[in-house]
Parts: structure tokens; sequence; C-alpha cells
């Protein structure tokens, strides 16, 4: 456990790319979106909506891509083990996850309780589209940014393993699988289905456990390409 904690804070070394810049990112989306909203007209609309909270988790993906690529080769040479390095990564992962949600649940609340800041603004709060629990708004967004981390420990594992190549195929890939399954599902109809399983999926099967399953999914696919992945 020493030395994973030890490993852990050689992540901590990129605070900036953990916290620092997902904060940032999150301010200045927060102020175009404000500033926008307070210009244009009011509307009859409850919330003026806002994805830029989104923001956070493209540096999440950031974050660990970068793990991979680059601290990942220096643990090695220092003699740290793959183990060591995923265990760590997973805990840095842990600890990230929960502190940019409670911040973003926080300010969710704020957001709430002064009607948008004012102009009718929806950026933090948009788990409470789905559900009005504090704690599976809160799980919502530790789950999901969690998720995004391990995928981002995955296509860091590509890289490192096929490098360009391997980014570009994954990148067809995902394209291929996306685009079928639209295509399968517009053949066969079954947009309605799709929508009725989003709205009657019990929230907490939706929020929680199924991004955790595809959490441990990706993860151990990390697992999988870090054993054989080359400094």
């Amino acid at each position: 456990m020493k030395r994973t904690l030890n490993v852990a804070r050689m992540h901590a070394i990129a605070w900036p790319l953990i916290i620092g810049w997902p904060l940032v990112v999150l301010a200045i989306s927060f102020v175009i979106s404000y500033t926008i909203f307070a210009l244009v007209p009011t509307t009859d609309n409850e919330y003026n909506f806002t994805g830029s909270v989104f923001s956070m988790y493209g540096f999440a993906i950031g974050f660990y891509i970068q793990a991979v690529t680059q601290t990942f080769p220096f643990a090695l040479g220092i003699s740290v083990t793959r183990r060591e390095f995923f265990n760590a990564s997973a805990l840095v992962a842990l600890v990230q996850s929960a502190v940019l949600a409670t911040l973003v649940y926080v300010l969710s609340i704020i957001e709430a309780s002064t009607g948008g800041f004012g102009v009718k603004l929806r950026m933090f709060g948009i788990f409470r589209y789905a559900t009005d629990d504090p704690a599976l708004q809160w799980l919502g967004i530790f789950t999901t940014v969690l998720l995004v981390a391990a995928i981002g420990l995955v296509v860091g594992v590509v890289y490192q393993r096929y490098r360009v190549t391997g980014i570009f195929g994954l990148g067809l890939a995902s394209i291929v699988l996306l685009g079928g399954g639209a295509i399968v599902v517009t053949w066969q109809r079954w947009w309605p289905e799709v929508g009725d399983f989003f709205v009657d999926t019990p929230r907490i099967l939706l929020l929680v456990v199924i991004p955790l399953v595809l959490t441990a999914i990706f993860g151990l696919a990390g697992w999988a390409g870090l054993r054989r992945a080359t400094a």
C-alpha cells in the first residue's frame, strides 16, 4: 500500500491536469454561458441548459492518456511494477472523481437556489433532469467521471502499445461500432424503445450500476493492455 501511495504521488505532480485545468475550464465555460444567457432576452423556458460542464470530462480523459504515455514509462524506469502503477492510477481516479463530483454538486445546489444564477442557467445540475435524489445526483457525477478516467486509461494504453496506428484504429472501430449500432436501431425502428430505456430504467441502475460496470470493463481492458505495454 505504501508503494501504491508513493506512485500516486507521482501522479499528484501533475495536479494542474487532475484538478487545476478542469476547474479553469469550468470557470471559463461558466462565464461564457452566463454572459450569453444574461445578454439574450428572457424566455419562458424553466431552464437555459448548457452542456459546458462536459468539458470537465475531456480533461479527465486527457490526464489518463498522458499518465500512461508519459508517467508510465518513467515509473517503469524507476522499478515501479505495472500493478503498482495501475493501482495508483485507480486510486487517483477515485479521489479525482470524488473531488470533482463534490465540487460540481455543490455548484449545482447554488445554481438551483439562485434561479440559475439569476438567468435560469442549468450548467452544473445536469443530473437534476434525471433525479431529485441528492445522493444519486452526486453518484451520477462521480461514476461518469470515473468511467471517463477508465476510458482515458484504455486510450493511453492503446497509444503506448500501438502508437498513432492504434489510435486511428480505435477511432475507426468506435465510428463503425456506434454508426453500425445507429443503423441497426434505425432499421429496426427501435428509437422509441431506446428512449423508453432511459426514461423507465431505475435511476440507481442508470446513474450508478451501469457506469460502474462499464468502468470495470474498461479498467480490466486497461490492465490487460498495461501488462503488455512497453516503456
